[in-house]
């Protein structure tokens, strides 16, 4: 009863961050829109003004500067809006956001030299001048924001501050802003606006048949719906892809985890002697760049390669196995992958745990002898939940980069042994392999899209889950 009533505590308590969560982000909405209100009731003619001409406050206030800034801001959105220039002769502007919902009307011929709608051009347009909207809309209510700021200032009897006041501010305690704004600007433009790309992609018919002159159409959840209750290649592929994918990802961080976690604790035992030249060698093997090692590792273990000629020599062998893309066996060709990666993951798993087994606080070491704890007991109690609580996230990005792994599956044995039917994924495709098929060679972008939905999905939900429960995240100062 007892475990019964702390797992339903702990279920209550995790509901309870939940919906504590959804209810701040309400609370935050209500109270920006209060504070629009507020601003347009308590302003100025400048601020109220501000609401419907940008930069108006700022004359209002005589910064002109700001002022210019400001309006020139809202005539150029408003004139790119208006105006819709063509690119291509596709439209980006007001018309673009139009083109988003019909993804093009008019199917021309380019033989006879009648032009067709692009439709890749016309989503791409339309998720950019959404972004430019949500760009604009920050300028606007900044704009607001520094009207009202310049009132509060006059009715504390102050002087609205110069632009030259304003950059001097924005070099000082606002050098954070300064700082920022780019970053965001570009996590917006090469981030984010990208990812609404590709996911839109997923619920289009973009696919090898609709390429060229052929119109692209909304197709709903229909991409997604076909992994599930379809047929093809990706109904009958995906559950067998996604289940190797987490195999791989699950093996391939815990052997290069604990491979490296337990080299690292020999090589700095007291009794090996040479510590330097060992890490030394073991550094050597990530020295060259990780697709050579793995193009030279697969030409060892080719058929006339040298392992089977050694292996032939000894006897142990009477004809030449094939261990990768063509193995009789998919768990054969499974395996060498997970041995391979071992080989290039655990020096920097070492590397990393040699720096923290030399940064252990003998402060911890000291009071334990004079508990009275033997080695062994230190080891356990201390330096092993020293080395996971300082890498938790360490392990966490590492199990993520191995569901995203491409280059050790790809260089090694290209998804390979073939599965019978047809399929392009193959015995050891992870999703992002199978992806690249799906895009570059056989140009179905939209299941392309979908996959990579399903990826993001798996590594997101990992990442928030598994940190969240670990130790460095809620005992932030446990060895400090």
């Amino acid at each position: 009863m007892e475990i019964k009533d702390k797992l339903e505590d702990k279920k209550s308590r995790e509901t309870s961050r939940f919906l504590s969560f959804f209810k701040k982000i309400g609370i935050n909405i209500k109270t920006s829109f209060k504070n629009f209100v507020n601003r347009f009731k308590d302003g100025s003619i400048g601020t109220k003004l501000s609401h419907f001409f940008m930069g108006a406050g700022n004359f209002y206030h005589k910064q002109f500067i700001k002022g210019v800034i400001y309006l020139s801001i809202q005539i150029g959105f408003l004139t790119l809006l208006i105006a819709s220039p063509k690119v291509n002769n596709t439209p980006i502007g007001f018309k673009s956001l139009v083109n988003l919902i019909t993804l093009g009307t008019e199917e021309g011929s380019f033989e006879l030299g009648i032009p067709t709608d692009n439709s890749m051009l016309m989503l791409l347009f339309g998720v950019i001048v959404i972004g430019l909207l949500g760009m604009f809309l920050a300028a606007y209510l900044s704009n607001i924001k520094s009207s009202y700021k310049a009132d509060l200032d006059v009715k504390a009897n102050k002087k609205p501050t110069t632009f030259k006041e304003d950059i001097a501010s924005m070099l000082d305690e606002r050098f954070h802003t300064a700082l920022l704004t780019p970053a965001i600007i570009g996590i917006v433009t090469f981030t984010i606006l990208p990812t609404i790309f590709m996911i839109l992609i997923a619920f289009t018919n973009y696919d090898k048949d609709h390429q060229g002159e052929e119109l692209i159409s909304w197709v709903g959840f229909e991409n997604f719906t076909n992994i599930f209750s379809g047929t093809g290649e990706i109904a009958n592929r995906f559950l067998p892809v996604l289940i190797w994918t987490l195999i791989w990802a699950v093996f391939a961080t815990a052997t290069n985890y604990i491979g490296g976690i337990l080299l690292a604790l020999l090589i700095n035992k007291k009794e090996v002697k040479g510590k330097k030249l060992w890490r030394t060698i073991f550094v050597l093997t990530i020295a060259l760049p990780q697709f050579i090692t793995l193009l030279a590792i697969r030409s060892l273990l080719r058929t006339d390669g040298p392992i089977n000629q050694i292996l032939m020599d000894l006897g142990l062998i009477s004809e030449a196995i094939e261990f990768l893309g063509n193995a009789n066996s998919p768990w054969l060709a499974r395996g060498m992958v997970i041995l391979i990666n071992i080989w290039i993951g655990v020096p920097y798993t070492m590397l990393m745990t040699s720096g923290i087994l030399m940064n252990v606080p003998t402060e911890l070491y000291e009071a334990a002898q004079i508990d009275g704890a033997t080695k062994r007991q230190a080891f356990f109690n201390i330096t092993i939940p020293y080395i996971i609580f300082v890498t938790t996230p360490y392990l966490i990005t590492s199990f993520i980069g191995n569901i995203t792994s491409f280059n050790v599956i790809f260089l090694l044995t290209n998804g390979g042994p073939k599965v019978s039917g047809g399929w392009q994924a193959g015995e050891t495709d992870l999703l992002v392999t199978w992806l690249y098929k799906l895009t570059i060679e056989q140009k179905d972008y939209n299941l392309g899209a979908v996959i990579a939905i399903f990826t993001f999905i798996i590594t997101a939900t990992a990442t928030l889950l598994t940190y969240r429960r670990s130790k460095a995240f809620k005992e932030e100062d446990a060895f400090q």
